[in-house]
């Protein structure tokens, strides 16, 4: 019998990683790309050995990580950087290079065991990140199918990232160019609140950043804030 793994994200960048899966193994990848999705009941039909969460902006319960292995990927070396919006974080903090974290789900939020990292290079778009991780990620699953890798407590003091709110795209106070670089691209992915400002009554959202002999530029989308023509 087929052993059967689930992996859980909404994201565009992932949506064909059970495929590719699938065809490097003989296991069975099942994807669950929403939230309703993921409960008690249809995770028991299905009875995964592990469940995969590559990118998932959703608390997981306890009644689904105490019955079933669930396996987070993180964007930072763990301990350092646990919490919210860790690609955003780490660029503003001048981060060039990270580690992707397998974690195994806990109680506390990015807390649990490690089971393996992997290094991840952070220059270009979020979007391009997020596809860059996306393949990392892929191997890592391939990696803690085949070989048993027991999880080991994380070791170091734990610093904690906070989660960015729409509001702190506003680049209307930023002041120095590598800022609004680093901004542009961090949030330029979908479903991402993009870099914006607000000009009488348009919003203006920056995309596509791009850096030539000391400028920037980028593509600018128009947007009415009371939506009327």
């Amino acid at each position: 019998m087929f052993e059967k793994y689930i992996i859980a994200s909404e994201k565009s960048w992932n949506k064909d990683m059970h495929i590719s899966l699938n065809k490097k193994s003989d296991c069975e990848f099942i994807l669950l790309s929403d939230q309703h999705s993921l409960n008690v009941e249809n995770l028991r039909s299905i009875n995964p050995k592990y469940i995969f969460f590559p990118h998932w902006s959703h608390i997981i319960p306890e009644s689904i990580f105490s019955e079933f292995a669930c396996v987070v990927f993180h964007m930072t070396d763990l301990p350092y950087g646990r919490g919210g919006s860790p690609l955003q974080n780490l660029i503003l903090e001048g981060v060039e290079d990270t580690k992707i974290t397998a974690l195994k789900v806990v109680e506390e939020l990015d807390a649990g065991p490690i089971y393996m990292k992997s290094p991840l290079n952070l220059s270009g778009s979020a979007n391009d990140i997020y596809h860059r991780a996306s393949f990392v990620i892929e191997s890592m699953i391939q990696k803690m199918i085949l070989e048993p890798c027991p999880p080991a407590p994380q070791t170091g003091e734990p610093t904690t990232f906070k989660r960015r709110t729409p509001k702190q795209s506003n680049i209307e106070k930023v002041d120095r160019k590598k800022t609004l670089f680093d901004m542009i691209r961090m949030l330029d992915a979908d479903g991402y609140p993009h870099a914006f400002t607000n000009i009488d009554n348009f919003r203006i959202e920056f995309t596509e950043v791009m850096k030539n002999n000391g400028e920037i530029s980028a593509k600018a989308s128009f947007i009415k804030i009371n939506d009327e023509v």
